[in-house]
């Protein structure tokens, strides 16, 4: 592998540097709806439009701003072949469920299409071509297994051995007919048309309390109160845990390279591997004769590895591969894997009349959050038949997460390592002194762990090391500037600010001048 090239493109995401997006106000005031939407991603603003057009009042509540958090870093890919999930699930969970499975993603697919041209949104939407394929012959096994198993699902697949990419394959699946597009175009658009549904948003505005009954009560860290008959979490990670889904999940965090190509020498499909330490691409417009490339891969645990790294390991990858330029973008997008392999998305607990829960996309958030906007719009209206497949995305299914008991544990098991063996560490480094400037660490100052960050022009901001989630100690991740928790993937500014939940409180400023040991 060649040495990679320095980077000296934008620390940000193409969707968001390429969109100016309209504020939405704080909520300042009490209020009652029918129907609360906690997260102002693809999951919680598609499903707030639905109800607002099944003449439901609708408020979407985001943390901070629509569109901006995981959707605005995802690699935006809306297709029902997802890697090689469908042998996975034919294996574990049965025939039945694989082929309802691919039944839910073809219609997020074709609803998604469908909103676009309802609504007339400009998002450079197009029809394309996806594929799974092998890298090497080692894994092509592998694939023609998830190509029967897809094909016995009900898609519409073929086995190829040639595709388009400028390097050779082993095998891949080709689903047709799947879509790529500007996600945060589509969504800001969507929000504006929510509006006029009768819909509200409101920015700026952290739930940090979910009081269950008749009617269900919110309230924000304004403490304002907000009313509705019933609550949707769709902050992808949830940030209240009724049904043990912190024991479900397992977050992850990929990053993303991306740099300009030429059109006619850009790929049309979407493609995506397992192997090589996975990689997805895909081609995104850019202007006139040119596309942006788009690739994916290098997947950690949050708070795990070395970013710096593996961004490189991923851009040596894609300068190897296709004739592109320096990196123009580079950003990371973070995940939750359900520990059963199908999202959750249904009542939020066994016991749960009114409140209801999106999660556990698995790196498909993009379908899986217009799916769980039908899913969750047909139990809430209670209008016309649900969805066939409403069971198998039922959070309180208990047979599969018993069939997944193992995987489960391994996740849990993972947590524990870090909850009780960062504590065993004597420190990160020795001394506040020992962190060069762009850096940080966790310094013990007075018996207590504190995570001290130095900035390029030498000044320290020091908060407290423990997650305010359940107290897992954060790591620094240098390629983001940001505290992270192996745990459950909180994520945090070097002010202490929460960036990422399930954590709802930042974390405690503490001063370290002059004090460490």
């Amino acid at each position: 592998m060649t040495d990679p090239r320095p980077f000296s493109g934008q620390d940000e995401s193409y969707w968001m540097r390429t969109t100016d997006a309209p504020r939405y106000p704080r909520l300042t005031e009490d209020l009652t709806v029918d129907v609360a939407v906690v997260g102002g991603g693809i999951a919680g603003l598609s499903t707030a439009w639905e109800l607002a057009r099944a003449g439901r009042r609708v408020v979407v509540l985001e943390a901070d701003r629509i569109a901006s958090g995981v959707t605005g870093y995802t690699t935006a890919k809306v297709s029902a072949l997802h890697s090689l999930v469908y042998d996975r699930l034919r294996r574990k969970q049965g025939a039945e469920a694989a082929r309802l499975y691919a039944m839910s993603q073809l219609d997020a697919v074709e609803r998604l299409a469908a909103i676009v041209d309802e609504v007339g949104i400009a998002c450079d939407l197009e029809r394309v071509s996806a594929y799974s394929y092998a890298a090497g012959p080692d894994s092509r096994e592998t694939v023609e297994a998830e190509a029967r198993a897809a094909a016995e699902a009900g898609l519409d697949v073929t086995y190829v051995t040639d595709t388009e990419l400028p390097f050779p394959v082993a095998g891949a699946v080709r689903l047709d007919e799947q879509a790529q597009f500007h996600p945060r175009r589509y969504l800001l658009a969507l929000a504006e048309n929510l509006l006029e549904e009768g819909g509200l948003v409101h920015e700026r505005t952290r739930v940090t309390g979910l009081s269950e009954g008749r009617p269900c009560r919110l309230t924000t860290e304004d403490k304002r109160l907000v009313t509705a008959r019933d609550v949707v979490i769709a902050t992808h990670y949830p940030v209240f845990d009724r049904a043990m889904l912190f024991a479900r999940l397992s977050p992850r965090r990929e990053l993303v390279v991306a740099a300009p190509v030429a059109a006619d020498r850009a790929p049309k499909g979407m493609y995506i591997t397992e192997d090589e330490g996975k990689r997805s691409v895909r081609s995104a417009p850019l202007d006139e004769g040119r596309r942006l490339l788009i690739v994916t891969g290098e997947s950690f645990t949050p708070g795990t590895g070395d970013p710096q790294e593996s961004f490189g390991r991923l851009d040596s990858w894609m300068q190897e591969r296709f004739p592109v330029g320096p990196a123009a973008y580079r950003w990371a997008a973070q995940d939750n894997d359900p520990s059963d392999t199908v999202p959750l998305v249904g009542p939020f607990h066994i016991g749960a009349r009114h409140t209801y829960v999106a999660t556990g996309f698995g790196g498909w958030g993009m379908t899986g959050g217009v799916l769980a906007s039908r899913l969750l719009a047909s139990l809430i209206t209670g209008s016309g038949a649900q969805p066939a497949w409403t069971e198998l995305y039922d959070p309180r299914r208990l047979a599969s997460v018993l069939r997944e008991g193992s995987a489960l544990l391994g996740q849990q098991a993972d947590v524990a390592k870090h909850f009780a063996g960062d504590r065993m560490r004597v420190t990160h480094v020795d001394s506040v002194d020992d962190i060069p400037p762009g850096a940080g660490a966790v310094v013990r100052v007075k018996g207590r762990r504190c995570a001290v960050h130095r900035d390029q022009d030498g000044a320290l901001r020091a908060v407290s090391a423990r997650c305010t989630h359940l107290g897992c100690l954060v790591s620094f991740n240098e390629a983001e500037t940001t505290w992270e928790c192996p745990c459950h993937g909180s994520r945090f500014g070097v002010d202490g600010s929460v960036l990422q939940g399930p954590a709802l409180r930042p974390l405690e400023e503490v001063d370290v001048t002059g004090e460490e040991e």
